[in-house]
């Protein structure tokens, strides 16, 4: 039987009991502490992970937890998740997050190098208010910029050397909860992207930057 694909959430863990995370999923924790405690006490990883699956019901998740009690954490970790989502023989990483310090951009391209020779594509924030992230504004990665004239369930591509996706920074709705009251912003983007693009993947094809752009224009 074929596999489905598997995306990768780098972020803050996941809830497993909340409604909208419609699968099993497998982790790992990557701070100090119980490896296996993936448990989400933020929401963002949580809300990150619903969106995609809103998009991609059919996909498996990997949660690689890299936040606990706050959205900071040390490019060694980051680059230690990327390292592991990519063992892990997953298609897309989404990255609803990154660093404007250009001095972590070479060790994150190493990773992103490491990433794509088994396979997987990752997806980023690449900019917002004329302020570039990394690994999001590298070569290789899907970049996605906020857009709030997009669709909620569509995305726009700009084409050029370095493509930019916008999409939506709107949240999978949740009940009794206004769009403008929910979680917004540049990271889910990013997860609207990956859910969109998740959706037109079939697994293990190697997917690359030209994939998106072909798969979502």
């Amino acid at each position: 039987m074929k596999r489905r694909v598997r995306v990768a959430v780098i972020d803050s863990g996941v809830n497993t009991a909340h409604p909208h995370i419609g699968t099993e999923v497998e982790g790992v924790c990557l701070l100090p502490g119980d490896s296996d405690d993936y448990v989400d006490r933020l929401g963002h990883g949580t809300a990150v992970a619903a969106a995609i699956q809103e998009r991609s019901p059919q996909s498996d998740l990997v949660i690689v937890k890299v936040f606990d009690r706050r959205l900071a954490a040390s490019i060694d970790t980051l680059v230690a998740a990327i390292d592991w989502a990519a063992r892990r023989n997953v298609d897309l990483i989404n990255l609803s997050l990154g660093t404007a310090n250009p001095r972590h951009g070479e060790v994150l391209k190493e990773a992103v190098g490491r990433a794509t020779a088994v396979g997987a594509l990752l997806v980023a924030a690449g900019s917002h208010a004329g302020v570039r992230y990394f690994p999001g504004s590298l070569e290789g990665v899907v970049s996605v910029g906020l857009d709030w004239g997009c669709p909620r369930l569509g995305v726009q591509v700009v084409g050029g050397s370095h493509p930019v996706f916008g999409a939506s920074g709107y949240a999978r709705p949740a009940p009794g909860l206004s769009p403008d009251q929910n979680l917004k912003g540049l990271s889910f983007a990013v997860a609207n992207v990956t859910g969109l693009l998740a959706r037109e993947l079939t697994a293990g094809c190697r997917p690359s930057v030209m994939t998106a752009v072909e798969r979502l224009s």
